[in-house]
């Protein structure tokens, strides 16, 4: 395991699993950048979120990807309001191994799913560090041509025709699957528009995207997919509205 990806699930782990606010000065460093929608900027707000927390809050961790100083966390938030939140959480380590920034975005847990895949299962495991940079240059060009640029006669350059499995809750397996949900959802005056992609995090089969456009209103996108033998099979996303002000100064990105 990495050094940035033990730092980061050792911290969440006293953070959100103990609940531990004095964890705060052991992990967060002194210029902690916040930009989440959910927190206001810097340690001392981390540690009234932390102090705050209910008796049953935890954490269902699902997958870890680490990539230089980015550590990406995907899971489901148990407590944290009525109703599971499903989240994406990147971190950003400094040289000092401690947490320095930190990027989420959270979607309500949909029991049922048209594919009757949940949103967070599936592999978990990187079993191709290898093709890191390999699967990270495919879902940057998949993203500039076919997110961005909107050219959907590619698709099938970068989507496995035959295995697609798919986590978004409203879209089917298969590219038809996804064909009938952007369907549905243009229908509903929610046409899935990219401006910009922010961030490509990658290790080994799985890359996630960190990107900003519209979906009805203004949403931060995040995508985490999956790569098999040079073509993406398997997709998870969170779509997250970004609100018109935050506790903070820093941006959502």
């Amino acid at each position: 395991m990495s050094n940035t990806k033990n730092t980061v699930l050792t911290a969440a782990g006293d953070l959100f699993g103990r609940k531990d606010p004095g964890a705060v000065d052991r992990w967060a460093a002194a210029d902690y950048t916040q930009h989440s929608a959910l927190a206001a900027d810097g340690p001392e707000a981390l540690r009234r979120l932390v102090a705050g927390l209910p008796d049953d809050f935890r954490y269902e961790g699902a997958r870890v990807i680490a990539d230089g100083d980015l550590v990406v966390l995907h899971g489901t938030y148990h407590g944290f309001g009525p109703d599971p939140l499903v989240a994406f959480d990147v971190f950003r380590v400094d040289a000092d191994g401690k947490l320095a920034e930190h990027w989420d975005a959270l979607t309500p847990l949909v029991r049922r799913t048209a594919s009757g895949r949940s949103q967070t299962d599936g592999p978990t495991q990187v079993t191709a560090p290898e093709e890191t940079e390999a699967n990270r240059a495919l879902v940057a060009r998949f993203a500039q041509e076919v997110l961005v640029g909107a050219d959907y006669s590619v698709l099938t350059d970068y989507i496995s025709t035959e295995t697609y499995h798919q986590h978004n809750p409203e879209a089917a397996d298969g590219l038809d699957g996804f064909g009938a949900a952007a369907a549905k959802w243009a229908e509903q005056g929610k046409n899935l528009v990219y401006k910009t992609v922010h961030r490509v995090i990658a290790e080994g089969e799985f890359v996630l995207l960190q990107s900003e456009g519209e979906f009805g209103v203004p949403v931060a996108y995040y995508d985490l997919f999956r790569v098999h033998g040079g073509k993406i099979v398997e997709h998870w996303d969170v779509v997250a509205p970004i609100p018109a002000e935050l506790p903070h100064d820093n941006g959502l990105f």
